[in-house]
């Protein structure tokens, strides 16, 4: 095991389920985000920060730095009754992390990698502790998906009730206290439920939105988001608390783009949750670690969830390929250096989304180049050629990163490269 540094940080991720671009007020006075604006002030908004176009996806691609359309997590997400998980072959953060002598490594919240064998199990992938839910959507009050309880302390049932987003924010900031009075640095992963449905808000929320007699659809998104973003602030304050906010790593990104029924959720990025459009794919993000990256700042170059576990194994002192799994390669590379202002070389790289949830007829891929965005929806591209079944979209970027211009008739030989 290697020797710790005495500069390896703390590292906290927190990651938003279904928070559009447009759901933070640092972006838009629509929600109010007052302590995720704080933590993108402070610390270093990651302006083209790019996940898959859903839940499991993501976080299967945040825990690894490989595209999850590698071993099988790209196409949907995992339902209760999936026979299915993370394959046991890939190497997760925490695991890299425990190789680094991180000894505390917490999960808090959603997991929604597999549930059916322990194998698939938090406690199994790394982790030494999990409080939170297997599934997604589960009822944010009764902690129920399908008519059963979903809530769990390590391998066991857990008996506690509340409001789910309150529940994760108050077990993250005791593993941050607890774990802050060992020498050894730890690992917080804090991945809420919220704002995803069934929307759910408490009353006390509600009261700052609700302007009629029943709260509309959109009142009670905000007032879900306002709720959240307290539990950003609870964390915030317990990492203040330890006195050791200096050498802490903390990451805020959602795992997707907004659902499309709102409106203003994605403005003004096109599309939404479940496509392979800016809207779906491009999110909120930003990183704080005082002592190393210098704060109050954006940085533009593209980068994404793949990139998050290189980035944090390089910066607790790892060569992030050590370790790595024979025929496994990170996809992702580390942008340590880039954060800390020693180089702005960054180099553009193709960038691949995918989604197949409504089958294979109607999947969406996209590939995104330093001067392109292709997007095609449409049957399997592998069977054969682009046919009027396809619907196809050529964007030029980095100039119209909005997708108001689709020139994919003006250049199909683009096109076809693509």
């Amino acid at each position: 095991m290697p020797a710790i540094g005495a500069d390896s940080p703390n590292v906290v991720v927190i990651l938003a389920d279904d928070l559009g671009w447009g759901a933070v007020s640092y972006h838009q006075k629509w929600a109010d985000t007052p302590n995720i604006d704080r933590l993108a002030s402070e610390g270093i908004q990651l302006d083209h920060f790019y996940v898959a176009p859903m839940c499991s996806p993501t976080r299967a691609g945040l825990l690894t730095g490989r595209y999850p359309i590698r071993f099988g997590l790209a196409r949907a997400v995992i339902p209760p009754q999936r026979n299915f998980g993370l394959p046991v072959e890939e190497r997760t953060l925490a695991d890299g992390l425990a190789a680094a002598g991180y000894r505390h490594r917490g999960i808090f919240g959603k997991w929604h990698l597999g549930h059916h064998h322990v194998k698939w199990h938090p406690l199994s992938r790394g982790f030494t502790h999990f409080e939170g839910h297997y599934n997604g959507a589960i009822d944010y009050f009764s902690l129920e998906r399908e008519g059963e309880r979903d809530w769990h302390e390590n391998y066991e049932p857990s008996d506690k009730s509340g409001y789910s987003t309150e529940l994760i924010a108050d077990a993250a900031s005791e593993f941050i206290r607890n774990s802050a009075t060992d020498e050894a640095p730890y690992f917080c992963y804090v991945p809420f439920n919220s704002p995803h449905s069934p929307f759910q808000a408490k009353p006390k929320d509600l009261a700052r939105y609700q302007k009629g007699k029943k709260p509309t659809q959109e009142e009670i998104l905000l007032a879900m988001i306002h709720s959240m973003d307290r539990g950003v602030g609870q964390i915030l304050k317990a990492i203040d608390d330890t006195g050791e906010a200096d050498n802490t790593q903390v990451w805020f990104l959602s795992d997707n783009g907004g659902v499309g029924k709102f409106k203003r959720n994605n403005v003004p990025l096109n599309g939404s949750k479940l496509t392979t459009f800016e809207g779906g794919v491009r999110v909120v993000a930003c990183v704080r670690w005082p002592r190393r990256w210098k704060g109050r700042r954006v940085v533009s170059n593209t980068m994404g969830y793949i990139d998050v576990l290189p980035t944090v194994l390089k910066s607790a002192g790892l060569n992030p390929n050590e370790g790595v799994v024979p025929g496994r390669p990170l996809d992702g590379v580390s942008a340590d250096a880039l954060l800390a202002g020693e180089t702005d070389d960054f180099p553009e790289r193709e960038w691949y989304s995918y989604h197949g949830q409504s089958g294979a007829e109607k999947e969406t891929i996209a590939i995104r180049t330093s001067q392109w965005k292709l997007v095609v929806m449409g049957p399997d591209v592998r069977q054969g050629p682009i046919t009027a079944a396809h619907q196809v979209h050529l964007y030029r970027m980095p100039d119209d990163a909005l997708e108001q211009t689709n020139l994919a008739e003006d250049y199909p030989k683009v096109v076809a490269n693509l």
